[in-house]
């Protein structure tokens, strides 16, 4: 069993409306699959992701209207990075943030790679990394937008960096369990601190690894808004999902057990630091229920909250979103 890479990343919005202005008419993405948190109905759950919806290239957010503000810290996913096609891309994203008065940083290598640090209207650490034609897991397909060129457009999830406070129970999990390979390590750049080791899963490159920070000097992170729930991991099939369903029983892992998302099947399961995982299916995804060309345009509802589609439509803030 191999898992091939990132699946998706589960972040935390004050305000979904804002949110989605942010990630469809700035960052340039594809709202998916508008539909709600399956955990708390009450609250929505918006997908952003390519023109199709590809595993790994999801990101997705839970509205929580008057969240508090997350704290940086320990036991995190610290920073989340979609990838672009090139160096000349992160110069036009660089120019494009300037315009819209959205703070970012400079351009800056990460494990041998251009990236640009930015943050969302939560507060959120995002970082896009340019692929320069580097091998490994492949890239999504863009969503056109006139003033977004395709050569420049996101097409995907980078690395997710975890932060904690001591890195070897995470490691051994990663390694040991998840099957990740060491692949190398590049200096902080947050000053004199350990050097940020890098883990690789199945064909390796941007869209496959974790970065683990190791920051004894920090606190352990709050959550609220603009942080990282979890981090997802891509299964290939429903056999494989089963078979790791064992894995994590055979390892005496603590997990959710099989959990039936209608889009992808998940397990849930926490590492020793504290970190929400995620284990999803790449089947049979989003457009199971609603045609390609109109994904995320109305509320969906997997078939078994379909029958409470009138409770539910009820107890939910009114959501414009032009």
């Amino acid at each position: 069993m191999k898992l091939l890479g990132l699946h998706h990343v589960s972040i935390l919005t004050g305000k979904a409306e804002k949110n989605y202005e942010f990630f469809t008419k700035i960052l340039g993405m594809r709202l998916v699959k508008k539909t709600v948190n399956q955990d708390d109905t009450k609250s929505y759950h918006l997908f952003y992701a390519d023109a199709e919806g590809t595993p790994g290239t999801e990101v997705t957010f839970f509205d929580i209207p008057g969240l508090g503000n997350s704290y940086r810290g320990t036991s995190d996913i610290s920073t989340v990075s979609l990838r672009v096609p090139s160096t000349e891309s992160l110069l036009f994203w660089k120019e494009r943030f300037n315009q819209f008065g959205i703070e970012s940083g400079e351009i800056e290598k990460r494990a041998q790679r251009d990236t640009l640090a930015f943050r969302d209207c939560d507060g959120t650490r995002l970082i896009l990394v340019a692929d320069n034609g580097e091998k490994g897991v492949r890239a999504g397909i863009p969503w056109q937008r006139e003033d977004i060129p395709l050569e420049h457009a996101i097409v995907g999830l980078g690395p997710v960096t975890l932060t904690v406070a001591i890195a070897e129970p995470t490691i051994g999990v990663l390694t040991d369990v998840m099957g990740f390979r060491y692949v190398g390590s590049y200096p902080s750049l947050e000053g004199d601190f350990a050097e940020i080791l890098v883990y690789a899963t199945g064909e390796g490159g941007s869209g496959a690894e974790v970065h683990i920070e190791t920051r004894p000097d920090l606190p352990r992170a709050r959550l609220g808004r603009g942080g990282v729930h979890h981090v997802a991991f891509r299964v290939p099939n429903i056999e494989e999902y089963d078979q790791w369903a064992e894995r994590l029983k055979n390892n005496r892992l603590p997990n959710s057990g099989k959990v039936e998302r209608y889009y992808f099947k998940a397990l849930y399961f926490r590492e020793p630091n504290g970190i929400l995982f995620e284990l999803s299916t790449d089947t049979p995804g989003f457009a199971t229920d609603e045609p390609m060309e109109t994904m995320g345009q109305k509320l969906a509802l997997p078939p078994f909250l379909e029958t409470r589609r009138e409770e539910i439509e009820e107890n939910l803030r009114p959501l414009e979103l032009n």
